[in-house]
Parts: structure tokens; sequence; C-alpha cells
């Protein structure tokens, strides 16, 4: 360990080698295998290999005080092939910006990748531009949210980054060791979002689970006006006044609770909790959530003292 266990994240590459070691321990095969019948083959990336197929691209460095080049040999690095040994092509990660944005075909539910969208930990600072999140890289630039992951081998850059906000991606690929600098892959989505607005969704219909459409409307924290609404995939979002910030959302946990994805109530429980008069409340870990502020029918913590209306003497 480089660090305390949680005190801060450090990039590691041998890291990255051992949890593919660990799943080939785990599972009796190569990790490639795993990743090719589990990942690459459902998403079509049928290009994407361990080893070089032709065609491909030579992979050259440039002399930093001269204009030569050296051709770079095509190195199988063994045990450290896990944390970056894939040859790929435009197409095929595209493909992978696809999946990042949310169509993630048979490989992962939609909600999972949303998760690992989500910061783990950020760069030391009282702002941060860059951060990770579950094998992601996360920034932050120009106002504007972005993810993906990019890297080097010898001979070759890459990169993949799609913005947060509308799902734009963008691949960089280049037969060069180094020379890519800057934000070359978000200068090219502020270029496609000012020639080519991405359309707006069509919209669609959501099926809903039994029971779900009785949970959805206004709910009250005390005197604090919140909005229950049904999303996508059985997923409730709790949208509360403006002053709030960011709305959490709650993943149906298949046992009659939600649990939180995001925001404030992030890995908190929601439970419904229905009473034999018709009405309830919610219980979202210790709040209590009413259909009316105060409501004196519901089990709020310390109860309800004389009403609304009710004044009181000296």
């Amino acid at each position: 360990m480089k660090h305390p266990a949680g005190r801060r994240y450090h990039y590691s590459n041998p890291g990255v080698a051992l949890l593919g070691r660990l799943v080939e321990r785990l599972a009796g095969r190569p990790w490639y295998d795993l990743l090719r019948r589990d990942v690459l083959d459902p998403l079509g990336m049928r290009r994407t290999t361990y080893h070089p197929e032709a065609p491909h691209a030579q992979g050259y460095a440039v002399h930093p005080h001269a204009d030569v080049v050296l051709r770079e040999p095509h190195t199988d690095t063994g045990a450290m092939a896990p944390a970056g040994q894939l040859w790929s092509t435009v197409t095929d990660l595209a493909r992978w910006c696809r999946f990042l944005a949310g169509d993630t075909g048979d490989v992962l539910a939609a909600s999972t990748v949303e998760e690992m969208r989500h910061p783990v930990t950020v760069e030391d600072g009282t702002t941060w531009s860059l951060g990770y999140g579950l094998g992601l890289m996360l920034l932050r630039v120009r106002g504007r949210g972005y993810y993906g992951h990019g890297g080097t081998m010898p001979g070759f850059l890459a990169g993949v980054t799609v913005g947060a906000d509308d799902g734009t991606g963008v691949v960089t690929l280049a037969n060069a060791t180094s020379g890519l600098t800057g934000d070359l892959d978000l200068d090219l989505v502020d270029l496609l979002r000012e020639h080519e607005p991405a359309l707006p969704a069509e919209w669609r219909p959501v099926p809903t689970r039994p029971g779900l459409l009785e949970l959805v409307g206004t709910w009250y924290w005390g005197t604090r006006e919140h909005t229950l609404a049904a999303r996508a995939e059985g997923m409730l979002e709790l949208r509360g006044p403006s002053t709030d910030g960011e709305p959490s959302r709650f993943r149906p946990t298949g046992d009659g609770t939600w649990v939180g994805l995001d925001g404030y109530h992030a890995g908190e429980t929601l439970r419904a909790v229905r009473s034999g008069r018709g009405d309830g409340h919610l219980d979202l870990g210790t709040f209590v959530f009413t259909r009316a502020p105060y409501d004196p029918a519901a089990a709020i913590p310390g109860g309800v003292d004389d009403g609304w209306g009710q004044s009181s003497r000296s």
C-alpha cells in the first residue's frame, strides 16, 4: 500500500495487472477470454483483440529534439497486459462510447454503468477537475462533466471521452508514443455540439411496476415540498426545492424497497409504509415524508402537537 486506505487515490498500473491475475485465478481461464466472451462479443467489438491483426497501424516514437522517428516493436506485456494491452479501431471504440453513454446491450444494466460514472475519489484541491469512478476517469472542464479513459502503449495513444449531459462521445487514436497534448478530445466535442447538436430523445412510455404510480407526486418533509417521479427500469427520482441541489434516484431492490444511487440520499433505503386507512408515509434513512405537511395521521417522529391553525398561549 502506497497510502493509508481511504486517504487518497493513486492510479496504479501494477494494481490493474494484479486485478487481472485475480480474475484469472477465480475464473480458471485467461482474463482476455473472459473479456471477449462477456463484453467484446456481446457489444459486437470484434476488431478489439489481444494481438494486432492486419491491417493495423505501426507505432512510432518521435525523437524529442529531431524530426526523426523510431519504429516501436509490438510487445506482449504478459502479466501487465490487463492494464492496457488491447488493439482496437475507431468503430469499435465508438461502440464503447455508446456503452458508456447507456447503450449497454446485455452486458450490464444501464443503472450499473451510471454508478460507474459517479466519483469515488477526486484529485486534491478545493475544486477538482479530475476524478475517478469505478474504472472511469471523470473530468469537469468548462462547466461540463465528462467520463471515459485515456492511455498509452509503446507507439500508441488512445482516448475515449463522453459528455455527461448529452452522451456525445469522441475517440482519439494516434500511432505515436507522445505528442497529443491539450484538450483535443474536448475541443472535438465542442465543435460537434456547435455544428451538429444532438436531437432530443424520442419520447417513449415507460412500463411501471404494480403500485408504483401510487407513490408518485408531492410529498412533504416537514413543510418542505418534494416531488417523487417514476423513471425507467422501475426507478424513482426524488426532487426537492430548487435550493436542494441535484435530485436523488432510487433503484428497486426486489423486496419492495429502493436504494439511493446519487444525490444526498445515495446509499439510503427508501421504504413506502402503507396503513390500513389508505394513507401512509415514506421512510428514508430517518426522514419521514408525508402527503400533507405534518400529517397528523403519519408516524412523524415526536408527533404533531395541536395541528395547523392552533395558536399557542403564553
